[in-house]
């Protein structure tokens, strides 16, 4: 067996063993939860607090829900899987923590951006309930990430004056990056037909989904307050960086001076954080996730409309009728292509 797949029986080796360490008590209520199988054969999701999850997160969840102290400080990176968390992950800690070394001693050129910015319930509580959170962040303010849906964050968080910031992408992208990557994790199991994985992802069924309840879900809660949570496009942030970076950086309280402007700050974060060059860094290329997952899983093409290359007329058109149905009266829109 090579590394690529020891580190996929990495992950279902988690799955067993956080199966193993349920209590009576969590164990009595995850058999009482609604249950489907997964994208991979062999694989469950349960529907905990209106969302489907996978076992290996739902202790990591409960445990960052009742123990995670919120500060005020805090930045939160909050997204739906496959709609550009890596990227995010790298350009906000690129943004705020910009004064505390050169652009040639960058963390990014020695640790993978999931690195530096850890998720809360596939990373820091994934087997510890009570983590050391001081010793997790080198920099200040602290910054995590998480997939969890805006409902069932932490009441710390949602009550607290941290910042959360979201990203969405359109769907039809998403949902092509997912099964993807599903592919390329499923070590000797069987991974559904992209049909049959459609007619799930439809009805809501994947990881952290339904999509729609969980991207609805942050942008309301935007509409509400603004300054608490910034909402983020994918396409726009490939269409316009250096403009969603100046926008960022304002809504984390540390502006770009006219100084940096000039000086091309923006610029060379884009540069660095681009999914190019994040893709061709070795540190990306070699290692895995505490999860098992391998670094270079999480980089692919990283474009707009390659959905077009997988999806059916038909699928396409299902889709955009559920789009329509979803999103109507809610003000948020998706651009499905580079040239729309």
């Amino acid at each position: 067996m090579d590394a690529a797949e020891t580190s996929k029986a990495k992950i279902v080796s988690l799955i067993q063993d956080m199966e193993k360490s349920w209590d009576d008590e969590l164990l009595q209520m995850v058999q009482s939860l609604p249950k489907e199988e997964a994208w991979v054969s062999g694989l469950s999701l349960y529907l905990y607090q209106g969302f489907w999850c996978s076992p290996l997160v739902i202790k990591p969840i409960i445990s960052f829900q009742t123990h995670f102290p919120t500060f005020d400080s805090d930045v939160i990176i909050a997204t739906f899987p496959k709609c550009g968390t890596t990227w995010l992950k790298a350009l906000a800690f690129s943004t705020l923590y910009r004064n505390h070394f050169a652009m040639d001693e960058h963390p990014l050129l020695t640790f993978t951006p999931h690195q530096l910015v850890r998720f809360l319930e596939i990373d820091v509580y994934l087997k510890n309930p009570c983590p050391d959170l001081e010793n997790i962040c080198v920099y200040k303010p602290r910054v995590f990430a998480t997939h969890v849906p805006y409902a069932s964050l932490p009441t710390s968080m949602k009550d607290s004056h941290c910042k959360i910031v979201y990203i969405c992408r359109n769907p039809m992208d998403m949902f092509i990056s997912l099964w993807l990557f599903n592919d390329k994790l499923r070590q000797e199991r069987e991974l559904l037909s992209v049909d049959e994985a459609f007619e799930k992802f439809c009805h809501g069924i994947c990881g952290f989904g339904p999509f729609f309840d969980h991207v609805l879900g942050y942008w309301k809660a935007s509409q509400e307050n603004p300054n608490k949570i910034l909402f983020l496009k994918y396409e726009d942030i490939k269409e316009d960086i250096s403009s969603r970076l100046k926008q960022l950086a304002m809504f984390l309280g540390v502006p770009f001076t006219e100084d940096e402007e000039k000086q091309g700050v923006v610029e060379e974060i884009a540069k660095i954080c681009s999914f190019e060059k994040l893709k061709e860094l070795e540190v990306n290329k070699k290692g895995t996730h505490v999860t098992g997952i391998p670094h270079k899983e999480f980089f692919r093409k990283g474009e707009v409309g390659d959905w077009s290359n997988y999806l059916t007329p038909s699928m396409v058109e299902r889709l955009e009728k559920l789009i329509h149905e979803k999103m109507d009266n809610s003000g948020l829109t998706f651009k499905l292509s580079s040239k729309t």
